[in-house]
């Protein structure tokens, strides 16, 4: 499968962009589905994660309250509504499929984990 990430640019702090990820090839399966992002000097990250039924959900700390992660089954797509971004949001996101079932609201976190990979879409929030 390959997954093709869309969405990012240049924002101003405060902007509420929308990443979107759309799958080719086979569609998502009974997978966990995730955005990551890596700023300049920083490793890769979570930021969130949805399983197969749309929810349980997952957020980093740093996002909750202000991204929402949706998934669309039926049209293989995988969207982030980022919201009241801010400079440390900087960074390139990427979506990811993790082909391992888990049991409950059990999402991994390390990138190693995942299987899948869209090639990352550039989010610049200036200030």
């Amino acid at each position: 499968v390959q997954l093709q990430a869309s969405g990012g640019g240049l924002v101003q702090a405060g902007g509420s962009p929308r990443l979107s990820c759309t799958a080719s090839g086979r569609s998502f399966g009974p997978w966990t589905l995730g955005w990551f992002r890596q700023a300049p000097g920083k490793e890769r990250e979570l930021v969130s994660a949805i399983k197969w039924s749309g929810g349980p959900t997952y957020y980093a700390d740093s996002v909750k309250g202000r991204f929402t992660i949706s998934r669309d089954n039926a049209k293989n797509t995988l969207d982030l509504q980022m919201n009241s971004l801010g400079p440390e949001d900087t960074a390139v996101y990427y979506c990811a499929a993790d082909r391992s079932v888990y049991s409950g609201s059990y999402v991994q976190k390390a990138p190693i984990k995942y299987d899948y990979w869209g090639q990352g879409t550039l989010v610049t929030v200036s200030s």
